[in-house]
């Protein structure tokens, strides 16, 4: 088994600053405890995707958000690729030749490990007539209150809490053929094998003109159940494990630091630049967040990474 401290140092921290790769660290780890039989595949694929080093390789304040968003979709837009140019060279093992125009991409490992499926339903108030629509994701991102858990704020608006459009929102209902109030509300259809969930700790704030950091104290449990699931969903009933954490520490969005939690092999890991740590699992907790809404500096939990049990 490869050192995931030797591998990181190896690949990213030859002796520069290489910005990137704090940031690329989080999603390596997780993909190597994820399956590591992908490990090789993982960095050979992060190392073609970063096709525009000057993007991140800098000292500007970069968002592991939006970071982690860009290089799963340029990894799948990468292998969605190769695959085609397979398809159209005739190279498949099935013996298939160019694919038909109109054909949906092939899902990629990113889709495999990354990817859910949310439901979007909404319910007539007037004939009770539901429609659905599905939408698939790779992460959720979620508001954040102080003083709760992550359980909590999945339950909030937009994931478990029913929205009544009305007045100027009505919904135009195709059975009714007009518009009526309806009752709105989202479920999660297709459970992932690893739950990516970002928290939204950075919000403006119009009195300031600015965005400022959201500090609050969210819990986030070793151990995760989703309990807003649609009715048709997929073992619902699935467990997570908490595998990975992106801590952001600093007071703002446009100063701070990144630093990494990982569970490998029943350890917790502690990833700071090219430094790596063991620590308790109790440790963890500082890293939940203050419970005062004083602006200050914080090391605080920014995305979660869950591990499905089966």
């Amino acid at each position: 088994m490869v050192s995931l401290t030797a591998l990181w140092r190896k690949k990213y921290y030859p002796g520069s600053r290489c910005c990137i790769g704090r940031i690329l660290s989080f999603l390596g780890v997780v993909l190597l405890i994820a399956d590591g039989t992908l490990a090789e595949l993982a960095v050979q694929t992060v190392d073609n995707a970063c096709v525009s080093p000057e993007l991140f390789d800098n000292y500007m304040q970069q968002d592991a958000h939006e970071f982690l968003n860009y290089l799963l979709n340029t990894i799948a837009d990468l292998l969605q690729e190769e695959k085609k140019q397979e398809k159209q060279n005739g190279k498949l093992q099935n013996g298939s030749v160019e694919s038909e125009e109109g054909d949906k991409p092939d899902l990629t490992w990113v889709h495999e490990i990354f990817q859910g499926t949310l439901a979007n339903e909404t319910r007539c108030l007037n004939c009770e007539a539901v429609s659905s629509k599905d939408e698939d994701f790779l992460d959720l991102s979620v508001d954040v209150e102080q003083n709760t858990s992550i359980t909590h704020c999945l339950r909030q608006v937009g994931f478990s809490n029913t929205e009544t459009l009305c007045s100027e929102c009505k919904y135009y209902c195709e059975q009714c053929r007009s518009k009526q109030e309806a009752q709105k509300r989202m479920r999660v259809k297709k459970l992932p094998m690893i739950l990516a969930l970002h928290l939204k700790r950075f919000k403006y704030m119009d009195q300031l003109h600015r965005y400022t950091k959201l500090s609050y104290r969210v819990v986030f449990p070793l151990e995760l159940r989703l309990f807003n699931t649609s009715g048709d969903a997929t073992n619902p009933d699935r467990m997570y494990d908490l595998v990975a954490v992106v801590v952001h520490c600093g007071s703002g969005p446009n100063r701070g630091h990144y630093i990494t939690i990982v569970k490998s092999h029943g350890f917790w890991l502690l990833f700071d630049d090219d430094i790596v740590e063991k620590i308790d699992a109790q440790a963890i907790e500082e890293f939940y967040g203050l419970t005062s809404d004083i602006s200050k500096n914080s090391e605080s939990g920014y995305i979660l990474f869950y591990q499905s049990r089966d």
